[in-house]
């Protein structure tokens, strides 16, 4: 079998890793930047890990200590029994108390949305809160998957589905094995059409692992499928409790996952206190890997030291 560790222009691996314990589960985080600065938690949408943001990372940790965190059942944190979105928001807090101080939350896709609701339950541990692109999909049908169309099940035909792959999963708790990498990263590449080959190798070699069988995800199947409540009748309710200012980045090219509609996410960011927007320009929905250079330059820009 082959470790060898993939390289990247600007990527930088974790300068130290650690766990956490959270209701039982331990979540892996990797960190940058002297131990003592300021910190900034960085929290990764679905089926991506704490890797991805290898690039801006250690740009922001020229100022601050940061902190990027694998979800339950990415990357190298623990596999849990279920997923829900308030364990993943319960997660973020465990996270935040263990530093011992406040700190800035950013948060891409699903990690932007659940950074957000972090914010809001745990006002005492967050100075700033940074979403990038994860304000939910368009429309209660959610965003299509890439190359499919969209479902025209009615809804409790969906929902058989869904407890279908639930028990299947429950039953067969792995991947099938892939005889390369290289077959992985093709089935990576309809979520992400604007990374470079590079880049998409590099995502899914930290995302991945190579065993007797061959390459499987490390990313629990059942994961995905506890993703709510990011539906467009619960999105942002909780915003209104937030403390911290809020920064609302997207990319300023269509991509498979965003940006929605700029009036459906206007009416959801209203609900927050305090919002700035920004816009990177060049760049899709993952906007710390296409652009991490305009990204941090935003971030060092408006967070506080």
């Amino acid at each position: 079998m082959s470790d060898t560790e993939p390289s990247l222009p600007g990527a930088v691996p974790p300068e130290r890793t650690r766990f956490v314990q959270s209701r039982g589960v331990r979540l892996h985080l990797c960190e940058w930047g002297d131990p003592t600065a300021a910190p900034v938690v960085l929290c990764h949408g679905m089926f991506d890990h704490a890797r991805g943001f290898d690039q801006v990372a250690p740009l922001l940790s020229r100022r601050f200590r940061v902190v990027a965190l694998d979800a339950r059942g990415h990357g190298e944190s623990d596999w849990a029994d279920a997923y829900t979105w308030p364990s993943d928001v319960e997660d973020i807090g465990a996270v935040l108390a263990d530093l011992g101080r406040r700190a800035h939350l950013v948060g891409h896709s699903k990690g932007g949305g659940q950074a957000t609701d972090a914010a809001a339950f745990y006002p005492e541990f967050v100075r700033q809160v940074v979403n990038i692109d994860g304000f939910g999909p368009p429309d209660e049908e959610g965003f299509p998957r890439p190359g499919a169309e969209r479902d025209a099940r009615t809804i409790p035909e969906r929902c058989g589905e869904f407890l279908d792959r639930r028990r299947g999963a429950v039953r067969h708790r792995g991947w099938r094995p892939y005889p390369s990498l290289d077959e992985l990263v093709a089935r990576r590449r309809p979520q992400n059409p604007r990374l470079s080959q590079e880049w998409l190798r590099y995502l899914v070699r930290h995302g991945a692992r190579e065993t007797d069988g061959g390459w499987v995800w490390k990313a629990d199947p059942l994961a995905p499928l506890g993703f709510g409540p990011f539906k467009p009748r619960w999105i942002g309710i909780g915003w209104e409790r937030l403390r911290a200012p809020l920064l609302a980045v997207i990319g300023s090219e269509p991509d498979t996952w965003g940006p929605i509609p700029e009036k459906i996410r206007a009416a959801r960011l209203a609900r927050a206190p305090q919002v700035e927007e920004a816009v990177v320009e060049g760049a899709g929905h993952f906007v710390h890997m296409e652009r991490p250079d305009q990204t941090a330059e935003l971030l060092l820009a408006w967070l506080e030291a």
